[in-house]
């Protein structure tokens, strides 16, 4: 055996040599690290990053709140947000990445003020400003319309749909709707999503329908609402077919005039939302939809109208009256869209398309909305 020993020694040695021979390939650092660091003036601890570099293929921000600092990975011209639970001076490191491993960095602090008011979202405020549309449009007659003026929700228009529903209402939502997370106050219907257990559930919120009572076969509606915001938060300003009852899902159609994932997530989260449609193609499921960002800040800081323009030729989606996605539906696989809808206003909380709440989102969230309005052509 000892024979053998020399040839080993020979595999061991040619394996070491050629292993000291590899060397790390040359990467360009990326160079002239520029950023901006904003604190939102309407939401107490949010702080929004931007940040731009040569060569850079991408960027991470970490803010250094807790134990584990919160890092937030976005491309050119995305925003790095988080928002902080406590007032305080924080560091902020801002990197600029050819690789993971290879990258510059800034280092950076910031000093934010929120209340001691717990862990309570907005801390109680609606937004002071925002965008707002006209009462009367030139072609189209006001058929109805829902201010919330009073100090609860109107019977006669809207349902409350209380509980899980099926498999989390079928994207497996963490929350059981209950009619007490619905308040009509100051002229605002507020749907607030809470961290508690009810009902086998560690969340609660509400989900309202005007199912039954209001439908609508086109028009053009206008939705003016604050939204919330964070990690696991979905709210949705959408419509169903009012024939869901008989025909099921998709079959009866779906319009999503309104929905947000929230969440510090790269490509908007708490920043985008969404316009989307929903429906049978021959037996497929089968959908289309796009998206808008905001330039700069959250959909929670200020009021913004989510509109659809709809008539037999095709759906129109708006953000404070930008049009951002349409779709033809003159195709006779897109027959739902051809009959009546009635409206859903719902905050969910988790499900597939967020996933779930983690340390930094704040409870309670809420929804505002200001007012609903329908328009019709004669």
């Amino acid at each position: 055996m000892n024979k053998l020993i020399p040839f080993f020694l020979s595999i061991v040695l040619a394996f070491s040599s050629c292993t000291q021979e590899e060397k790390e390939p040359n990467v360009a650092l990326p160079t002239a690290l520029e950023y901006d660091i904003e604190v939102s003036k309407s939401t107490e601890g949010l702080v929004n990053v931007t940040v731009s570099a040569i060569l850079a293929n991408y960027y991470t921000v970490s803010f250094f709140e807790d134990e584990e600092p919160a890092v937030v990975e976005i491309k050119e011209g995305e925003e790095a947000s988080y928002q902080f639970k406590s007032s305080g001076t924080y560091a902020v490191r801002i990197r600029a990445h050819a690789t993971y491993q290879h990258f510059i960095e800034e280092e950076d602090s910031v000093t934010v003020e929120v209340k001691d008011t717990g862990n309570n979202g907005n801390n109680g405020e609606l937004p002071k400003t925002g965008y707002t549309t006209p009462l009367s449009y030139n072609g189209y007659n006001l058929v109805w319309q829902d201010d919330f003026n009073g100090n609860s929700l109107s019977t006669t228009d809207w349902n409350y749909e209380i509980g899980t529903g099926s498999n989390g209402w079928g994207n497996n939502e963490l929350q059981y709707y209950r009619k007490e997370n619905t308040e009509v106050k100051d002229g605002y219907l507020i749907i607030t999503a809470k961290k508690e257990n009810f009902g086998g559930r560690e969340y609660t919120s509400s989900r309202l329908t005007t199912q039954g009572k209001q439908s609508f076969k086109y028009g053009r509606i206008d939705i003016r609402a604050a939204l919330p915001y964070g990690q696991g938060i979905w709210p949705a300003l959408w419509m169903l077919g009012s024939s869901h009852s008989s025909v099921g899902w998709p079959r009866c159609g779906e319009i999503d005039i309104m929905e947000m994932v929230g969440g510090n997530v790269p490509g908007g989260g708490d920043s985008r939302v969404h316009g989307t449609v929903h429906w049978d193609n021959n037996g497929s499921y089968a959908s289309y939809g796009k998206s808008d960002k905001l330039s700069s800040g959250i959909f929670a800081d200020e009021w913004h109208v989510f509109s659809i323009v709809w008539d037999d030729q095709a759906i129109r989606w708006y953000r404070d009256d930008k049009e951002y996605n349409v779709i033809d539906i003159t195709g006779p696989e897109l027959s739902e869209f051809q009959e009546e809808f009635f409206l859903i206003f719902n905050v969910a909380v988790g499900g597939n398309w967020p996933g779930d709440p983690n340390a930094s989102t704040q409870f309670p969230q809420r929804m505002a909305v200001d007012y609903v309005r329908v328009f019709q052509k004669p």
